[in-house]
């Protein structure tokens, strides 16, 4: 497909519609603190943001699922996460327009995250997005989460359109993996939490952006 022909759009959540860096890195920063430890600056959680709380919590006690305190640390650091989900996260600047755009076309948009959906939900709440967008898929909505493609097809159904007609943007391989088995046209958000060091030619996505606002030249 090329750009200019797709009708609907998914988007990832964090690092893509919405810049959730800050709250999650103050609650990974309160976590290490509770622990008696330093927290970490915010350039160094970033690109862990989009990989989840096993990633970040990994990052910051370089641990891993293996050890016996780590459940305890994830399920801590998530509690304190829900109870300030939206203190500073906003949505990247030039997202608001993107959206518009797409409600005045008429051209139905979604959320496909592996964010779990009593995280998802509210922070779209907050967001004021949950009236807006036509669906919103969560990490545990299915049985399975990306880099299958299961639930961005599964979005595809909620919107009742083809994947072939839509276009995906996320900012971490495994969103890219998922839309490109879904058959969807499929962008990587540079302007996401993406390590400097990362090779996104590797991806095979479709196009890259540095702004929400190029996604326009991918819609019709």
């Amino acid at each position: 497909m090329i750009p200019g022909k797709c009708k609907n759009v998914l988007f990832d959540l964090d690092g893509t519609l919405a810049d959730t860096a800050p709250d999650l890195a103050y609650a990974l920063n309160t976590l290490l603190t509770e622990q008696g430890r330093s927290p970490l600056p915010l350039a160094v959680i970033k690109p862990s943001v989009s990989l989840g709380g096993i990633a970040m919590i990994t990052l910051a006690f370089k641990i891993d699922q293996n050890n016996s305190e780590f459940e305890q640390l994830k399920k801590r650091f998530l509690e304190i996460y829900r109870a300030n989900i939206a203190k500073h996260t906003r949505l990247f600047d030039g997202m608001e327009a993107i959206l518009s755009t797409l409600e005045s076309r008429k051209l139905p948009w979604g959320v496909v995250t592996n964010k779990a959906s009593w995280l998802t939900q509210p922070l779209m709440q907050e967001l004021e997005l949950s009236e807006r967008t036509n669906c919103i898929v969560s990490g545990d909505t299915l049985e399975v989460s990306k880099p299958h493609p299961a639930p961005l097809l599964h979005a595809c159904e909620l919107l009742q359109c083809k994947p072939e007609d839509t276009l995906y943007v996320g900012d971490a391989e495994r969103d890219i993996e998922a839309g490109n088995s879904a058959t969807m046209t499929t962008l990587i958000a540079s302007y996401g939490y993406i390590d400097e060091n990362t090779d996104t030619d590797k991806w095979q996505a479709n196009g890259k952006i540095n702004s929400p606002v190029e996604i326009l030249n991918w819609i019709i």
